[in-house]
């Protein structure tokens, strides 16, 4: 007769063998799967993507443009502004501003105080350069004007225009002879200027002033 297997033998194996359809009571440890990295190799900072390079590239532009935009705007406008007072002198040869210090010195032409509105052009020529200026002011500043430029109320000869019809032309001054009109002249020896002055008194106390005042070189 074969002998019985061994009593703890058996009671190990019970106790190791699971009953079916439970699980063991002592849960089999597995060991952990690796976190996931990078390849071997790589860099750990991440490459920008093409949209983001594209948008970068598009804001560089836009900063390098945007300005050089404006500034050929302004170029333009500047441009079309000189053009357009280059075309209202031509059109009537006189520019609606006060001439310059150095322009009322050497031509002898100050100014008053308070005359407004101003106008004057200047041409110049080989031998010689001419100021032509218009102004508004008072009694006040006509007899002042005269005095500073050499002259008095008394050297005005009543109806007299001394400005020449081409002088008149070249600015498109009307001076007819219809109205209150008084002038004089003041001639000087080269190279100190020569003028022709012409006053209209039809505004009692706000006489309008034309000046043409020409400076010879000598040749």
């Amino acid at each position: 007769m074969t002998e019985p297997a061994n009593p703890h033998m058996t009671e190990e194996r019970d106790q190791v063998r699971p009953e079916p359809g439970h699980p063991t009571s002592e849960a089999v440890e597995r060991p952990e799967p690796p976190a996931a990295g990078p390849p071997s190799g790589a860099s750990a900072a991440p490459r920008p993507s093409r949209g983001r390079r594209w948008l970068t590239a598009l804001i560089i532009f836009l900063l390098v443009a945007i300005p050089a935009g404006y500034i050929v705007i302004s170029a333009e406008q500047s441009r079309d502004s000189g053009q357009s007072k280059e075309e209202e002198a031509a059109s009537t040869g006189l520019y609606n501003d006060y001439p310059s210090k150095v322009q009322q010195r050497i031509y002898n032409v100050p100014i008053p105080a308070g005359a407004t509105p101003v106008y004057y052009y200047e041409s110049n020529a080989w031998h010689h350069s001419a100021l032509y200026v218009q102004f508004r002011t008072n009694d006040w500043g006509l007899d002042h004007y005269l005095k500073w430029a050499g002259t008095s109320r008394e050297a005005l000869k009543d109806g007299e225009i001394t400005i020449t019809n081409a002088q008149a032309a070249k600015v498109g001054w009307d001076l007819a002879d219809g109205g209150q009109w008084a002038g004089t002249s003041i001639r000087a020896e080269d190279p100190h200027p020569s003028q022709n002055i012409a006053v209209n008194f039809d505004e009692p106390g706000h006489p309008v002033v034309y000046v043409v005042s020409t400076v010879a070189f000598e040749r």
